[in-house]
């Protein structure tokens, strides 16, 4: 049997709140083009390009950066932009390296942008692609990588870490509360036999977690494989440094929109964001100096989250939690 091509990015894949971050991106490349200038956005987590799609498609002037980590995703991303693609700049690389793809563009990477999003967490593509090991439901090697050329596959992690080095992953990146007895059982079944496959571990985190709490809490292997892919793409260590990055690279006007999928990634959005629009002025200092001004103007309330209409439209959109900024300054030298 021939091997069928898969299926076009757009026919599989929904953005998340799509119109919602056009909506809001919207002003800041209005302000470029009122200016007289090509406005430029930088699609940090360019996946299967939907979002990037509705940008090029609304935005007629607009360059659009897409930045990927995954060569699957930039292959059907780039055949669903081809005919954009005098107006596109798709590149390899992960979403932390922002100033260094700027710089290779002879674009400044502070203030040289007109918008920035951010869609974090693991993708449609990936979920879908069985063999890529991201799933808990399908048996499949246990890869986890989203860049699979190269580093530490999950199978390495579970079968090399030790238990309390595993426990401790667990715990933190998948606040799993039975994070020590999954550990264990870990460690006791790779005794015997190398974990190769996602149905390997399953089983085990099946035993492990108590039949009641597997009840109540969802699958019980969530966290874990949470947990896992988090350690596996060093996905919170990458959010740390990617946050800044994309702040720092935004122009006055320009706008920075996250989507997050969890309390640790929101975590560190909020820090950011809320770092920049805070005064730096001392509590009850009379006067605020110029310098001491917020950089940032925050534009949701809070974190919003999707519609009823939005989750029926595609239901990963879910657990989405949105927050966006403004530039209103420069930014503040130390």
């Amino acid at each position: 049997m021939a091997n069928t091509p898969p299926p076009e990015a757009s026919s599989r894949h929904v953005p998340v709140l799509r119109d919602r971050c056009v909506n809001l991106l919207a002003p800041g490349i209005e302000s470029a083009n009122a200016q007289g200038r090509r406005a430029v956005v930088i699609d940090a987590t360019l996946g299967m390009g939907g979002h990037s799609e509705a940008l090029l498609q609304r935005f007629e002037e607009l360059h659009l950066i897409g930045i990927d980590r995954d060569l699957q995703a930039l292959d059907l991303a780039g055949s669903r932009l081809q005919e954009f693609e005098d107006r596109t700049d798709l590149v390899h690389a992960v979403y932390d390296e922002i100033a260094e793809v700027l710089e290779d563009l002879g674009i400044d990477p502070i203030g040289g942008v007109d918008g920035v999003l951010m869609d974090l967490g693991v993708s449609s593509l990936q979920l879908d692609e069985v063999d890529r090991g991201f799933a808990y439901s399908y048996d499949a090697p246990l890869d986890m990588r989203m860049d699979t050329s190269r580093g530490q596959s999950a199978a390495e992690v579970v079968n090399n870490y030790s238990e309390a080095e595993l426990a401790a992953l667990i715990r933190r990146w998948g606040e799993e509360k039975f994070s020590g007895r999954i550990a264990n059982r870990i460690v006791a079944a790779r005794a015997d036999r190398p974990f190769r496959t996602t149905a390997e571990l399953v089983e085990v985190i099946r035993q492990a977690v108590p039949a009641a709490a597997a009840r109540t809490g969802g699958h019980p292997a969530k966290r874990t494989f949470q947990a896992l892919r988090i350690e596996v793409n060093e996905e919170l260590v990458v959010l740390e440094r990617a946050v800044p990055a994309a702040v720092d690279a935004l122009g006055i006007g320009g706008r920075a929109v996250v989507m997050s999928y969890h309390s640790l990634e929101d975590k560190i959005v909020k820090k950011v964001f809320s770092a920049g629009a805070t005064s730096a002025a001392p509590p009850g200092f009379p006067v605020e100096l110029d310098s001491q001004k917020p950089d940032l103007k925050i534009l949701t309330k809070g974190t919003e989250v999707p519609t009823e209409a939005e989750i029926a439209e595609n239901p990963r959109a879910a657990s989405a939690r949105l927050r966006a900024v403004e530039r209103i300054r420069q930014r503040r030298t130390p």
